[in-house]
């Protein structure tokens, strides 16, 4: 699952939170990214069920900062992933 979160979500922990989440929910590996137009890139990978949890996280209003919206894609698992990470 790759996910791109928009709102104030850069500079209020929101990658660590995301990254804390992950871990929580266990069997996920991959990253959160900021990017340089204020939007967070949250790559997600292991069983459909905890991907979407991370998912459902993402959009509710437990996160740090103010999201605004979440798009959203499932693509095929590339693997390669050591543990989640912040990047």
């Amino acid at each position: 699952m790759i996910a791109w979160v928009r709102g104030r979500v850069q500079g209020v922990g929101f990658r660590w939170f995301t990254r804390a989440r992950a871990l929580e929910i266990g069997g996920l590996s991959g990253f959160a990214l900021n990017l340089g137009d204020g939007r967070v890139q949250v790559v997600a990978e292991g069983p459909r069920e905890r991907c979407q949890g991370l998912l459902d996280w993402l959009q509710g209003d437990d996160t740090p900062g103010r999201v605004d919206g979440v798009t959203e894609i499932w693509d095929t698992p590339r693997g390669g992933y050591e543990g989640f990470a912040i990047r």
